[in-house]
């Protein structure tokens, strides 16, 4: 008998189900996803007015997608919007003086330091002084950075109403976060506030009915089936 093939499908991850566990003083993160072979992670994190986070180093890549409030270290503050990157190796102390609430996406840990001296700084990115790229897809697209040694393409990807991306493979992991509309594939919608994780080998198509606007994380590529 043939084996029936049985493809993978992506996975909706609904952020207000999963609950808060306190973190440092100040700070509680929801844990959203774990791949544990690649030591990747993403959570929400929440800062209370007034947080601060002292001097440490990232032993791992960081990235930050700030949904509201504000977010400053010593080289620049993050707006909503705006996306953070924390380089392996950077120093940094981080504060929060009115709050603020974000998607974090993580490998490795963070140690504590006591100098910054000549470790990479943190950038920010400022998405809306980038125009928007129209794609062979239909989409329109903010490529924000390509980062060879942290393995992932970082972009913001907008989907006119009724677009449609025909089926297709993921050749590694993909998490996207939607921040307005909704987007749909075979697992199911995915709405403003929550995320998807599509992992490698991964088939499926998206459609969206009334257009959408979401922040996405690539490792690797996909290809079409």
């Amino acid at each position: 008998m043939a084996t029936v093939h049985k493809p993978i499908r992506s996975r909706v991850i609904r952020v207000s189900e999963i609950p808060w566990q306190e973190g440092q003083p100040g700070m509680r993160t929801r844990p959203l996803w774990t791949d544990e072979e690649s030591g990747r992670r993403a959570h929400l994190v929440q800062f209370d007015p007034g947080a601060h986070m002292p001097l440490h180093r990232h032993a791992g890549h960081e990235l930050i997608y700030l949904i509201e409030g504000s977010l400053s270290d010593e080289h620049g503050t993050i707006r909503p919007g705006n996306i953070g990157y924390r380089p392996d190796g950077c120093v940094h102390s981080v504060s929060s003086p009115n709050g603020a609430t974000a998607i974090a996406i993580v490998t490795g840990a963070n140690v504590p330091a006591t100098e910054i001296g000549d470790a990479p700084p943190s950038q920010v990115f400022v998405p809306e002084d980038q125009p928007w790229i129209d794609t062979a897809a239909g989409t329109q697209r903010k490529l924000i950075f390509k980062h060879e040694a942290a393995d992932w393409t970082v972009a913001l990807t907008r989907f006119p109403a009724g677009a449609e991306l025909p089926l297709h493979r993921h050749v590694g992991d993909e998490l996207i976060y939607v921040i307005e509309g909704s987007s749909v594939d075979e697992s199911g919608a995915v709405t403003p506030g929550n995320m998807s994780y599509r992992p490698n080998g991964c088939e499926h198509s998206v459609n969206t009915a009334l257009g959408a606007t979401v922040f996405g994380v690539v490792w690797g590529r996909v290809e079409p089936i």
